[in-house]
């Protein structure tokens, strides 16, 4: 812990610690002190003519009991390699840096994600359905194949979550966790091997110290840095209300894009979703495709469409067929038997082994669309 002042972090986790300050009053406490440990030497007097703060306020700032807490989590941030990011330093996460309400501490184990072009987090709701899980899957899945320098962000839990960080896990697409509580524990517990793989290929975020559990209070916060975290927050699947709404409307109101997948009038796990387009809150999306095309991240499909046909290597009725899907934007079986001249049974062949090798999806109507673009 040399490379920075432990005197300036300790105030600084000090002042996180503080019964009833926020980010937003610790924002206003800073700019007229100048730094966390002025914060601390300033009177109580002082303390009590900013607006905002008061005596009760002042007296929970000027306690010992603070500063050694704030101690103890400097010695169990460099036990486990745990880096504080600190809200005016370079590393901290830009666009949460634009949010008003943005917590002026995080901590990180893990440092993958944090600074990528293009961030996309996915929430819904905790009991998926097989539809959704599936949905939710080929589309972060899809998307780490065409688009490059991407993260995908959620919240671990059960449900959409956890399906949205192991398809990035699969894909070898970076992603990040932000959690409701310490880096002391991980909730759910049956998630932890999950956790585990996200430090290697990601991060672990919250800006709760260690100590603090899973309340249910703090899952509020951590919608909010989930929010915060992305261009885009994406809802699979969501009942009339629950977190995820929450965490859309919390992106909506720091004017991020808001995307929903719509479902059945009838599933109660798809009633959340529908409100959000109807309300015109969220733009309905089907398929990666519909998010590259909604979020303008066209140039970025150019050029990973190109790094991905460069690796591999085609049979002549592959890229025959591959060439069709680039020039016409979905096609049937039957089109590409009319136009290639190639067997109905050897096309459905073809594009079944295609589908596997994540080549090409199919759209509702068997209308197939390649994800990758021969040149």
């Amino acid at each position: 812990m040399s490379t920075y002042s432990h005197t300036e972090l300790q105030y600084r986790i000090a002042l996180t610690m503080a019964p009833d300050i926020g980010p937003v009053i610790a924002r206003k406490l800073l700019s007229r002190a100048g730094s966390a440990r002025e914060v601390f030497r300033m009177s109580r007097g002082t303390l009590e003519k900013i607006p905002s703060i008061g005596p009760y306020l002042s007296q929970s700032i000027q306690t010992s009991a603070l500063l050694e807490r704030a101690e103890k989590e400097m010695l169990f941030l460099e036990k486990h390699h745990i880096s504080p990011l600190y809200f005016e330093d370079e590393n901290y996460p830009k666009r949460l840096k634009e949010c008003v309400d943005a917590p002026i501490l995080l901590y990180a184990r893990g440092d993958q994600g944090l600074h990528t072009k293009r961030a996309l987090s996915v929430v819904g709701t905790r009991r998926a359905s097989s539809y959704g899980k599936e949905l939710c899957r080929n589309i972060v899945l899809e998307l780490g194949e065409l688009i490059s320098d991407l993260v995908i962000i959620s919240g671990l839990a059960y449900g959409i979550d956890v399906i949205a960080h192991r398809a990035a896990l699969e894909g070898k697409i970076p992603t990040v966790a932000v959690l409701g509580h310490g880096l002391d524990t991980i909730y759910p517990h049956a998630h932890r091997e999950t956790a585990k793989k996200i430090c290697r290929q990601g991060a672990l975020l919250t800006d709760f110290h260690s100590g603090m559990g899973p309340e249910r209070n703090n899952f509020l916060r951590r919608n909010r840095i989930i929010a915060g975290l992305a261009d885009a927050t994406l809802v699979v699947e969501s009942a009339k209300q629950g977190g995820s709404l929450i965490t859309a409307n919390m992106a909506f109101t720091y004017q991020r894009d808001v995307l929903a997948v719509p479902g059945r009038a009838t599933d109660e796990r798809s009633k959340g979703c529908n409100r959000l387009i109807k309300k015109n809150v969220a733009a309905m999306v089907e398929s990666a495709r519909d998010v590259i095309d909604h979020l303008n991240w066209r140039d970025d499909v150019a050029r990973g469409s190109q790094h991905i046909s460069e690796n591999n290597s085609f049979t002549l009725q592959e890229k025959q067929l591959l060439e069709l899907l680039t020039i016409h934007s979905g096609l049937r079986p039957e089109e590409l038997c009319e136009l290639s001249g190639i067997a109905i049974q050897v096309v459905l062949a073809r594009l079944t082994e295609m589908e596997l090798k994540r080549w090409v999806f199919v759209e509702p109507g068997m209308l197939y669309q390649t994800r990758i673009h021969i040149p």
